[in-house]
C-alpha cells in the first residue's frame, strides 16, 4: 500500500498504463474497416520487484501485473490495471483505473485520469492527473509528463506534483533498446522533502515477449523504507495484445 508502506518516502501515481499508443499500421482501407471504431489491448508483465518512481511496493518480491485497455478511434480510452504489493494493514492489491484521451502523430498527448484501488483499505484510495508528451527524434522516443494529486482526504489534505521524463532508443538492427528514466516529486507523498528517481536499462524483444533489466534508485530514504527505497536492478518479462 503506497500511503502506508512509503509513509514518509511515499509516491504519487503508479505506472505508465496510460502510455501513448503507436500508430497502427494499416494494410489497406479494408482491414481498418473490419477493425472498426474501438480496439481492445491487454496485456500482462512479472517483475522482480514492483517499483514505482524508485521505490519498491513488493518488498523486493515479484509482482505480476496484467491489465486491459479499451480505446475509441476518437482517441477516447479507458482500462485497468492491477499488481500484488507488499502485505499491509490486510492490503496486498492495487487496483487501477484510468481514462483519457491521447492523439498526435510527430507530437503525441495523452490527457487522464487514474483512480487508485486498494481492496480492503478504502481510506487509502485517491485520484490524480496526469499530462504526457512524446515525440520521436531518429532511433529515439523520447516523453515527458506532469502528474498532478489534487488535495484530499486519503493524502492528508495536501496535494502532490511529480515531474518525469523516459527515452527509449532503440538500437540499430538489434532487437535491443536502450531505456532510462528521471522525475523529480514533492508534496504529500515527500513528506516536503523533493525526491527524486531515475533508472537506465535494456529492453529486447524476443518471440513476442519483452524482457527488461533497468538499475533503479532515488535520492531518498527514511527508517521506515530504507530497504525499499535502495538502489537495486529489476529483471521483467511481459506479453501483450
Amino acid at each position: 500500500m503506497r500511503n502506508s508502506i512509503l509513509k514518509l518516502a511515499s509516491i504519487s501515481v503508479a505506472i505508465s498504463a496510460m502510455a501513448l499508443s503507436a500508430p497502427a499500421f494499416a494494410q489497406d482501407e479494408a482491414a481498418e474497416e473490419a477493425d472498426g471504431p474501438i480496439t481492445l489491448s491487454g496485456g500482462v508483465a512479472v517483475v522482480s520487484d514492483y517499483r514505482f518512481r524508485g521505490v519498491s511496493l513488493s518488498d523486493k518480491d515479484f509482482a505480476v501485473q496484467p491489465y486491459l485497455t479499451i480505446k475509441h478511434e476518437s482517441g477516447l480510452y479507458a482500462g485497468v490495471w492491477g499488481s500484488n504489493l507488499a502485505e499491509n494493514a490486510g492490503d496486498d492489491v492495487e487496483v487501477d483505473l484510468y481514462a483519457g484521451f491521447s492523439g498526435g502523430e510527430e507530437l503525441t498527448y495523452d490527457i487522464g485520469a487514474t483512480y487508485y484501488l486498494y481492496p480492503g483499505v478504502s481510506s487509502f484510495n485517491y485520484v490524480e492527473f496526469t499530462g504526457k508528451l512524446g515525440s520521436t527524434v531518429g532511433p529515439a522516443t523520447i516523453g515527458v509528463q506532469l502528474s498532478y494529486v489534487p488535495s484530499q482526504d486519503n493524502t492528508g489534505n495536501n496535494d502532490n506534483i511529480y515531474y518525469g521524463t523516459n527515452a527509449t532508443v532503440a538500437i540499430p538492427n538489434t532487437p535491443i533498446s536502450i531505456v532510462g528514466s528521471m522525475g523529480i516529486e514533492d508534496g504529500a507523498f515527500t513528506a516536503g522533502d523533493e525526491k527524486v528517481d531515475w533508472s537506465l536499462g535494456l529492453t529486447a524483444a524476443v518471440s513476442g515477449f519483452t524482457l527488461g533489466a533497468s538499475y533503479v534508485d532515488t535520492n531518498r530514504r527514511s527508517v521506515f523504507a530504507f530497504k525499499d527505497s535502495a538502489a537495486g536492478v529489476v529483471f521483467s518479462v511481459s506479453y501483450g495484445f
